[in-house]
């Protein structure tokens, strides 16, 4: 029997002129350790849109998103008896991440055009999200 876990990936982005930008995290030992969107794991009995706002304002210290844009493109893969789902959101922001309010999972943050974010995520899954919330605010 397989266990399911629910994880959440977050696109943060805003605009710098008329470009998007996007917030680059990176944590500071193991497998995770490559630059990627906020990620956290859903717990049971959690509301998707309500874990959402709550790590964004607990994990990188912005104020509660008011609108979230789903992605709809959830991932799903395997380890052992592990079976993974990722949720994938983009939420915008005119705000500045500083340093000092961000959880100490955070070794480095960074902001990046849409060129340089899409070469540095480390997964496949991580850079087709990015190319799919950058088509859908280029289009609004």
């Amino acid at each position: 029997m397989s266990e399911l876990i629910h994880r959440i990936k977050i696109f943060v982005y805003r605009f710098a002129e008329t470009k998007p930008t996007y917030l680059l995290l990176k944590r500071d030992q193991g497998l995770e350790a490559m630059w990627g969107p906020l990620q956290a794991s859903l717990g049971f009995g959690d509301k998707l849109e309500t874990a959402i706002r709550q790590h964004v304002r607990e994990d990188i210290g912005l104020p509660t998103p008011e609108r979230l844009l789903d992605l709809e493109m959830p991932g799903r893969w395997s380890i052992g008896d592990e079976e993974v789902i990722e949720w994938m959101f983009g939420v915008r922001t005119e705000d500045i991440v500083r340093p000092e309010s961000m959880s100490p999972d955070w070794a480095a943050h960074r902001w990046a055009n849409f060129d340089d974010a899409y070469r540095s995520l480390g997964f496949e899954l991580d850079r087709a999200a990015v190319m799919r919330l950058h088509t859908k605010v280029l289009a609004a």
